[in-house]
């Protein structure tokens, strides 16, 4: 049989094999929401894009209008810098 000697350094291997396998574990969980937060990043700056886009467009239509308007109305341009 084994001798005490023997089952010790078996046990040894056996929880270094085990704490190896639980990082290869945790690695790829890991690298899995990594890759996933990637993705969410990716979406929410495409997001954040658009909406800064739609507020430029809509900020510019609403100076094209209050424009409009002072011209209809007869303002000069000084009265909008008050």
């Amino acid at each position: 049989m084994f001798s005490r000697n023997m089952l010790e350094r078996i046990k040894g291997v056996k929880k270094v094999f085990m704490k190896t396998k639980n990082l290869c574990e945790k690695i790829r969980n890991l690298e899995t929401e990594r890759a996933n937060l990637m993705i969410e990043i990716e979406k929410l700056k495409k997001m954040a894009e658009s909406k800064v886009y739609a507020l430029e467009n809509e900020v510019s239509m609403m100076r094209e209008e209050v424009k409009s308007l002072r011209g209809l109305l007869g303002y000069a341009e000084e009265t909008r810098k008050q």
